[in-house]
């Protein structure tokens, strides 16, 4: 098969767990450490191979575009200052790869802001990257997925392994058949069951490879949760009914950081800092001398 080259980014959310700070900046924007969340994300994308990205915004994304674009008035400004290093950080930034931009058109839920992308996409395979889902800086999970793709022709979700009493928070897959190599077909998903009758506890997190049949799917899905268009739903009857190519999970082991809880998030920053040359000493020094004080 064809390698796929396209990621698709919804990023037309509200944000709303994080107001009052993103009441005039998108929660894509929000800082880990000194790069913005969208910024991992679309590092990861073009690290695995995906250079063309499509954002698929809403209202208020102005923030988020820009940081993408050059940005002549810094750039001469950092030049002239002989601030090299900062210079070429803000242009590698602008350099990441080819970035494209469609309005959603709405808040009308994940599966509709995928099903955006038809034009994009149009009978291409590709990638869709949550902004909430952060990976290691050294991660090959979406590498990885793209070969097992490639190997099968299905969908392929990415899974992580959460505690039992835990999986009632998360969406969670029916495996038809046990692990392999990291492997799991998918018979169905279950959107937040109860822990006593989880099928699993293999929880879906924000990476997807997806066949171009889920457009089809997409456009015929019915509103779910929250009256909005759920890809998850869409998943869930290319599991059932083997449409579109199916469906298969990866199992990340790796570390994860998740950017859209405000816990996770500060957690998220420490341990990023904590791994940097010029911070992380600094940092944990002071860290401990924090918890001895407390």
């Amino acid at each position: 098969m064809t390698k796929p080259t396209k990621a698709v980014i919804p990023v037309a959310g509200l944000g709303t767990r994080f107001l009052p700070a993103t009441k005039a900046m998108p929660k894509e924007m929000l800082p880990l450490v000194d790069k913005p969340v969208i910024q991992y994300v679309v590092e990861e994308a073009v690290r695995s191979g995906y250079e063309d990205i499509l954002f698929v915004t809403g209202r208020d994304k102005y923030a988020l575009e820009n940081h993408f674009d050059s940005s002549t008035a810094l750039e001469s400004h950092l030049e002239a200052k002989g601030d090299l290093a900062r210079l070429r950080q803000v242009q590698e930034v602008s350099e990441l790869g080819n970035i494209h931009y469609v309005r959603q058109g709405g808040a009308r839920g994940l599966g509709h802001a995928v099903h955006a992308a038809h034009s994009f996409t149009s009978d291409e395979a590709f990638a869709v990257l949550l902004g909430d889902d952060v990976t290691e800086e050294n991660s090959d999970l979406l590498e990885v997925m793209t070969q097992v793709h490639m190997r099968t022709g299905a969908n392929v979700v990415a899974l992580v392994e959460v505690p039992n009493e835990e999986i009632h928070k998360y969406g969670c897959i029916k495996p038809s058949g046990a692990e392999v190599d990291g492997v799991i077909a998918i018979s169905d998903f279950v959107e937040k069951p109860k822990n006593s009758e989880a099928p699993s506890n293999y929880a879906v997190i924000g990476r997807y490879i997806l066949n171009p049949g889920i457009h089809h799917l997409l456009a015929n899905q019915a509103p779910g949760a929250g009256g909005e268009i759920q890809l998850t739903d869409a998943l869930a009857k290319a599991a059932r009914e083997n449409e579109a190519g199916g469906v298969v999970g990866v199992v990340f082991r790796g570390e994860r950081y998740d950017a859209g809880d405000k816990l996770e998030f500060l957690k998220a920053t420490v341990l990023l800092a904590s791994k940097r040359d010029d911070l992380g000493p600094d940092l944990m020094a002071w860290l401990k001398d924090f918890i001895a004080s407390r």
